[in-house]
């Protein structure tokens, strides 16, 4: 965060970079090798249904510790139950972000359907007092050289 060109810095905010992320668990099948005229067969234990979804925040400070501040959904496939994070999930994460840095926040995530939502941006509208949303552009190959 370079003086003056930063508006953390001006703000005396935390930087915070927020993802989500998710994994099933359904055991993985694939192919495999076996010998001539006999089928091969791959045992896997347990029925494998269900997701596990993270959402995290690294945050930093210049002259603070870096932080990480997630949250962990569990979806095992009952009727009713979400199967990931919704827009309130990520605003619980964002306002828990606040409380727990105790400064104003400059975020910074990507362009993931619910973060675009009208009702996340009235809530960040709302509290332009002590959050600062900027997107990460879809496609930006001038900023990534590799």
């Amino acid at each position: 965060m370079a003086a003056g060109k930063s508006i953390a810095a001006e703000r005396g905010a935390h930087l915070v970079f927020e993802d989500e992320d998710g994994q099933s668990m359904t055991p993985p099948r694939s192919r495999t090798w076996g010998r001539i005229g006999r089928t091969p067969v791959v045992r896997v234990r347990g029925r494998g249904s269900g997701r596990v979804s993270m959402a995290g925040t690294t945050c930093y400070k210049p002259g603070e510790r870096s932080r990480l501040i997630y949250r962990i959904r569990e979806y095992r496939g009952r009727k009713g139950e979400p199967k990931g994070f919704g827009w309130r999930d990520f605003r619980d994460l964002i306002v828990r972000a606040h409380i727990q840095l105790g400064t104003p926040i400059v975020l910074v995530w990507d362009n993931v359907r619910l973060h675009l939502t009208a009702v996340m941006k009235d809530f960040i509208t709302a509290h332009a007092d002590w959050l600062t949303v900027f997107q990460v552009p879809t496609y930006a190959p001038d900023l990534n050289p590799t």
